[in-house]
């Protein structure tokens, strides 16, 4: 499955998908192309294919063969639009089964470096970055290939458009191979100049091979931020990939704050407080005997907490931590709202290439947009606390991670000064 993707509108993305798709078909790999931009399906407008049916009608086990029409002038391609107004697509389970697929799948990603461009890219073998020659464009371009690097994807290399060369400006400022430049025409998938790269680019693709499931699992593991937490990093072979979101859920009588604490050793953190006070945190974290660093520590408040917390979001800094001490203010919030805040911190996190952590406290009263908080994030770390006659244990486990490398056996630690492994017994 290769994914196409670009950073910057109208850099060409979606017809380069196309022709790339059509190229392969006519070397003679069974290829179709599969509208994944939920933000702007436009793919069947560029193929010049009828609106349905759409991917909409693969949820339904429908076989590809069934939805895909064939892309003009070259009918061994097939082209599966995007999803139509009122229709709801679960793109993480339905390009689970396109992996299956007979042919080879070309994915047309969203534009961007939010959410909606991890999941499709985090399903495909791997990337190839569209840009321009342009400055806004390469730095886009640069800001992609990194998120595909820091999701474990392997990059195939970049497709220059609008341009008979490579430039100068490209070879200098993406550090991944060119594997063809397109130039401008009125008509990139008719004109003889614009397939013959397609064709190329088609071709080095056939020639690599990105099925080596070892060596993504390897790649994915580059690249990780510590968490400052020895025992944690251990379990997850470095650390956490730059922009991940973790719901950190815990029993309101624990010492789950401990964990919190620590994360601040690592780098620059916010700390951003729902409940206590700064005097209070400061306090605690200046008490704490574990290693901690200098949080800035700020308090939500406000009559709407969820703007406030939005506010103290987009002035993160580059490569800074982030802490919500707790969730559980924010999650009592509108549904809507809150998953338009849940999406803006996702795409701040990854541009600032940091680290998010939700305190999510556990009890019989959740917050109604819990279930939310763990459908969206990347991570869930789940902190189990048993009270017993003599002693007390805590395990933690990680039920949900999408970057892969995560341990599948609780870890039993041992909370008191510092976050440690607890060795006085097996694993229960």
């Amino acid at each position: 499955m290769i994914a196409i993707v670009g950073a910057k509108g109208g850099c060409g993305k979606t017809t380069t998908a196309l022709g790339v798709t059509g190229a392969l078909a006519e070397a003679g790999t069974p290829a179709a192309a599969v509208d994944a931009d939920r933000q702007l399906p436009n793919l069947h407008v560029a193929a010049n294919v009828e609106r349905e049916p759409t991917v909409a009608a693969l949820e339904d086990r429908m076989d590809l063969d069934d939805v895909a029409q064939p892309l003009p002038g070259t009918p061994e391609a097939g082209v599966v639009p995007g999803p139509t107004e009122g229709e709801t697509v679960d793109y993480r389970r339905l390009l689970g089964r396109l992996e299956t697929a007979p042919v080879e799948v070309v994915l047309d990603c969203p534009t961007g470096v939010g959410p909606d461009v991890a999941e499709p890219l985090e399903a495909a073998d791997a990337a190839v970055v569209v840009t321009t020659d342009g400055d806004r464009s390469l730095a886009a371009a640069e800001k992609t290939v990194a998120v595909a690097r820091d999701l474990g994807v392997a990059i195939a290399g970049t497709v220059l458009t609008r341009s008979s060369q490579v430039t100068r400006p490209v070879r200098d400022r993406i550090d991944v191979p060119v594997l063809g430049a397109v130039p401008e025409v009125e008509s990139p998938l008719e004109a003889d100049a614009a397939r013959r790269v397609y064709g190329s680019v088609a071709a080095e693709l056939k020639a690599k091979s990105y099925q080596d499931s070892t060596a993504r699992f390897s790649n994915s593991m580059v690249g990780r931020l510590e968490t400052g937490i020895d025992v944690l990093d251990r379990k997850l072979d470095g650390g956490l990939p730059p922009g991940c979101v973790v719901a950190y859920t815990a029993q309101p009588a624990s010492q789950s704050e401990l964990l919190l604490y620590e994360l601040t050793a690592a780098r620059g953190t916010l700390y951003l407080s729902t409940m206590r006070s700064t005097s209070t945190i400061e306090h605690a974290i200046e008490s704490s005997m574990a290693e901690v660093g200098s949080p800035t520590i700020r308090q939500v408040s406000g009559e709407n907490p969820l703007e406030d917390a939005k506010r103290f979001v987009g002035a993160l800094p580059e490569g800074a931590n982030l802490i919500v001490d707790p969730m559980d203010v924010l999650e009592r919030a509108d549904l809507t709202a809150y998953i338009d805040f849940l999406n803006y911190l996702k795409d701040k996190m990854l541009e600032t290439r940091g680290i998010a952590v939700l305190h999510c406290l556990k009890g019989d009263h959740a917050p109604e947009n819990r279930t939310t908080t763990a459908h969206l994030v990347d991570a869930v770390f789940d902190l189990r606390t048993t009270v017993g006659a003599t002693d007390v244990e805590n395990h933690l486990t990680i039920p949900k991670f999408r970057r892969g490398g995560a341990p599948t056996e609780a870890i039993k630690l041992e909370l008191s000064e510092r976050v440690e492994i607890d060795t006085s017994r097996d694993i229960a």
